[in-house]
């Protein structure tokens, strides 16, 4: 794909997404997987702006954008070979590893997206509209409610692609492939995240964003590399998976489309 400047708006962003996804579909790329389900996360968003449903649409769309353009441009200079953040490195790293389920595809692109992208973007916000970040609790909340409510709507209905996935244990209390991963408490982190990053200044920022990167890169290896029983109960679900990347994009970029309403 060619070099593409970040995008303005948030139509520019999803249609910057739906390249991704028939980019994913033509060249038969597990690249789709998160695409897909970031489409309809920001489908939803825009809905929301175009129906009132948050209390400042203008600075909601400025937060959306900033915080797609930290994964999409991620994606582009890791396709260019150029350097992006561990957490993402990591993500994009598995694209070619057939071993690895449809669902760790989708959590270790939300492990990247919201433990680092998420806090950055809130600050970012906050910072262009010199406002204090408490301002942008309530947008940080409302994006984050509409990313995990459809993400574990997507999760749910992986039984299409994935027969075995319920032996992942994805509605028990324990000894869950989710427990690695808890969107609630990656919700809560990264607000703590912003609220330190907001403090620093200078070299201190980036300096910030990159320890944090490095943290959230150790959290992802243990979604990409669960252990113990887990990771024999992944081998047997994988046996079952469809294996097909542009099939299962289409899946994932089709289902339940009809909830989102986007005119």
């Amino acid at each position: 794909m060619e070099p593409i400047a970040p995008a303005q708006t948030i139509n520019q962003i999803i249609e910057q997404l739906e390249a991704i996804i028939a980019d994913a579909i033509k060249t038969d790329s597990r690249a789709g997987y998160f695409a897909a389900l970031y489409h309809k996360v920001t489908c939803k968003v825009r809905e929301g702006i175009q129906n009132g449903e948050f209390e400042n649409p203008a600075r909601m769309e400025q937060l959306d954008v900033i915080f797609a353009n930290r994964y999409i441009m991620a994606y582009h200079c890791w396709q260019q070979k150029q350097p992006c953040s561990q957490s993402w490195e990591l993500a994009f790293s598995i694209f070619d590893k057939s071993s690895r389920l449809v669902l760790q595809h989708l959590l270790i692109g939300m492990n990247a997206h919201i433990n680092l992208d998420l806090g950055v973007a809130v600050v970012e916000v906050a910072r262009n509209l010199n406002q204090p970040l408490t301002e942008v609790h309530n947008d940080f909340n409302s994006i984050n409610t509409i990313l995990s409510a459809l993400t574990y709507e997507v999760i749910s209905e992986l039984n299409r692609i994935s027969p075995l996935l319920s032996l992942a244990g994805l509605h028990a209390q324990n000894n869950s492939i989710l427990i690695q991963f808890a969107l609630g408490n990656a919700r809560d982190g990264a607000w703590c995240f912003a609220e330190d990053l907001f403090t620093r200044n200078g070299d201190a920022y980036p300096k910030q964003i990159a320890s944090r990167d490095s943290d959230i890169n150790k959290l992802g290896l243990g979604i990409v590399n669960p252990v113990g029983m887990l990771r024999i109960t992944v081998w047997i679900i994988h046996l079952f998976e469809k294996r097909d990347p542009s099939k299962i994009t289409e899946i994932l970029s089709t289902y339940k489309k009809t909830y989102l309403k986007v005119n």
